[in-house]
């Protein structure tokens, strides 16, 4: 999708869908399908630190709870595929 962030018609919902992306994308990689094909790539993993940079922290957070919850992961298990680093 690669954001555009001088684009004017760019979207709080874009942020939020390539964040999204990537934190589905890591788990898909990780979690459910370590072995497969890899969906987390640098173009994903871009536009998400660059929507990271305008969200909300109460908007990752519940893109991150949301989606842990929905794929049976613990939420600190989460936090540590996202930000490996930290």
């Amino acid at each position: 999708m690669a954001l555009d962030l001088n684009d004017p018609d760019l979207e709080f919902a874009d942020l939020v869908y390539a964040y999204q992306s990537w934190v589905l994308a890591v788990l898909n990689d990780e979690k459910l399908n370590p072995e497969g094909d890899k969906l987390n790539n640098e173009d994903i993993a871009e536009d998400a630190m660059n929507a990271l940079r305008f969200l909300p922290s109460e908007v990752t957070s519940a893109v991150e709870t949301t989606l842990a919850r929905a794929y049976e992961v613990d939420a600190e298990e989460l936090a540590d595929l996202l930000f490996p680093e930290d």
